[in-house]
């Protein structure tokens, strides 16, 4: 490898697809606020409105859209400041992003530790929240468990989303040096890194007493991650608009629901019985190509098709989605469509919030029932609260304390 030195320009000189986007894309934030929105409704406890995600529908789901918008909002935030400081200031600019977002975990984590402490002490009920969310060990036992907590190698199964991004933003250095080498070289890497964690070489300890691994892999999530960043950055051109590409990514996205969602498979049982007996016969031998953990070839095949869809959907640069806004200007329409920008543009505080408040929304359910009404009350109100954490983080970002007053 070429050595780096601090000043090194990492526009790829053997790659010119494209221009590097400088701004933040419309399609972006917005595909990422949805995906906010669908990560609160799957981690509410018992949530009807959960049967109705993406996840159950076909292999990805908005782990998908969160890792591969977090690569395209990375590329924007810190692929520039490779370009314009070089490969170390860049990388210390990636380095104080991690230790935010391994506070963000610990953080959580505690939050949501104590809370379940304190309705477990203080509430009165059979039911054991602490132990619904297998933290009884932690509690049991603190002190191996507060050690295996900071050194991530003890990470419950409810908080390893944020784990999972830490280490892949650590891997963002590597994959710079390897373009200072080349695309292919970085592309190489990717592509070899995510191989062996299909082997299950690559594996992290989830906690010490017990074999389980961390539910998201890393170095298999890597790929989708890259795949975003090198897509904004230029490194990857855009996908042409066309009818064979569009028709099929339909058409797998269609066929493959009966084998990536159980909820599709019985509805195709109940129409057809002898061909939900063929599916049923190959399930197995898709389980290792869908394995979430890894982050197999057919959860990448399924989400890029998806994504295409929604790139064709948007226009290009997101025309459409201007035009939809700019159509319904002082309407619901277009306040909708600003509040999920919003909701993404502030994907990090809006995320650790919505994993804090899903299980006290779920215990509120447990207390009120979960009828019709109530679910969807309980939805509405966690959508109310992340829409205003969204705007609230926006607000302490502008530093408004700076402004001059008037």
């Amino acid at each position: 490898m070429a050595s780096i030195s601090p000043t090194t320009d990492f526009a790829p000189s053997r790659v010119h697809h494209s221009a590097p986007a400088t701004t933040r894309d419309p399609r972006l934030d917005f595909y990422r606020g949805i995906a906010m929105f669908i990560i609160l409704i799957a981690h509410i406890p018992r949530n009807y409105w959960a049967s109705w995600i993406p996840a159950r529908f076909g292999y990805s789901d908005a782990t998908e859209i969160f890792v591969f918008c977090s690569g395209m909002a990375s590329a924007i935030a810190f692929g520039g400041c490779f370009l314009r400081q070089g490969w170390a200031m860049g990388s210390a600019r990636v380095a104080f992003r991690v230790w935010q977002v391994y506070w963000a975990h610990i953080c959580l984590f505690f939050f949501v530790a104590m809370s379940m402490a304190a309705i477990d002490i203080f509430g009165g009920f059979e039911k054991s929240y602490v132990a619904s969310l297998n933290l009884s060990h932690f509690f049991n036992d603190p002190m191996p468990q507060m050690v295996g907590l900071f050194t991530l190698s003890y990470v419950p199964n409810y908080f390893d989303i944020l784990p999972m991004y830490l280490v892949i933003l650590a891997l963002m250095p590597l994959m710079m040096a390897f373009m200072q080498i080349g695309f292919w070289a970085a592309a190489a890497a990717s592509i070899a890194i995510w191989g062996v964690a299909q082997m299950g070489w690559l594996a992290l300890p989830a906690e010490p007493w017990s074999d389980r691994q961390w539910f998201f892999n890393p170095f298999g999530w890597q790929l989708l991650f890259f795949t975003g960043f090198a897509f904004m950055r230029g490194w990857i051109p855009a996908p042409p608009v066309s009818r064979v590409l569009i028709w099929s990514s339909i058409a797998f996205l269609v066929l493959s629901a009966p084998f990536g969602s159980w909820k599709v498979f019985l509805w195709v049982e109940a129409a057809a019985p002898d061909l939900a007996s063929l599916i049923r016969k190959a399930w197995p031998l898709t389980s290792e190509l869908r394995d979430k953990t890894e982050f197999a070839f057919l959860r990448y095949v399924h989400f890029l098709a998806l994504a295409y869809l929604g790139w064709v959907a948007a226009g290009t640069g997101g025309a459409r989605l201007k035009v939809l806004a700019d159509g319904a200007r002082g309407t619901g329409a277009q306040s909708l469509m600003a509040v999920i920008t919003k909701v993404g543009q502030q994907s990090l505080a809006v995320f650790v919030f919505s994993m804090a408040m899903a299980r006290l929304i779920g215990f509120a359910l447990d207390q009120t029932g979960r009828s019709v009404g109530t679910v969807a009350l309980a939805n509405l109100i966690g959508f109310a609260m992340i829409i205003s954490v969204a705007y609230l983080a926006g607000w302490f970002k502008s530093q408004p304390w700076k402004r001059n007053r008037s």
